[in-house]
């Protein structure tokens, strides 16, 4: 399998991280891919221009990253990320969609700083950054369905608060958040985090 990589992208990390904590990081071969670059090919790949992209070992091309982490959980035997169907699948499901939006609404925001000056819009940054906190809050009043054992809904929560780190680390995140703040402190320790923190290209 052929994964088109950036270091610096949350969403490529949660794929990762999934290849590690499901025992197949070794049959995946890393390109690394500047989707930014005037002449990347990612377009050809992907029509969406984005990283993760997968090509499996028959030739089938799979984006974003829920479908790829998919994929990747259904070729193992041992515990699934993805739980069979039932509360506990809906839960880990939902705590995906949730942080893959607040990720969603944080780039976001990281983009629009980077515009010039006189293009950006204050209030559309406010309006995400409004996002990042409400998906925040809701993760604290909901900590206690981050135990357990690990999900694809932990590995997205555990990705974007590392984004946050990355990005954002002034923000203070933590703040007003003591319990998923403790519950992060414990999940950054597992191997497949460790291995994968985030960095710009060198």
């Amino acid at each position: 399998m052929q994964l088109r990589h950036s270091p610096a992208s949350p969403y490529v990390r949660k794929v990762m991280v999934t290849a590690i904590e499901t025992g197949l990081e070794s049959r995946i071969e890393v390109v690394p891919t500047d989707v930014w670059s005037a002449d990347t090919d990612i377009g050809a790949v992907n029509p969406l221009g984005k990283v993760p992209t997968l090509t499996t070992d028959d030739g089938e091309i799979l984006y974003d990253s829920p479908v790829i982490c998919a994929y990747l959980d259904s070729l193992h035997d041992g515990a699934k990320l993805l739980p069979a169907a039932g509360a506990a699948d809906w839960r880990a499901q939902r705590q995906q969609a949730l942080a893959d939006g607040l990720l969603d609404a944080a780039v976001l925001v990281r983009l629009e700083a980077r515009r010039p000056p006189e293009q950006q819009s204050p209030a559309w940054r406010d309006r995400q950054q409004a996002v990042v906190d409400r998906a925040l809050d809701r993760l604290e009043a909901d900590a206690e369905a981050l135990e357990g054992p690990v999900t694809i809904g932990q590995i997205a929560v555990g990705c974007a608060l590392g984004y946050l780190d990355f990005r954002f680390a002034d923000d203070g995140w933590r703040r007003d958040r003591p319990r998923l703040a403790a519950w992060y402190e414990a999940f950054a320790k597992r191997p497949s985090m460790r291995a994968t923190v985030p960095h710009d290209p060198a």
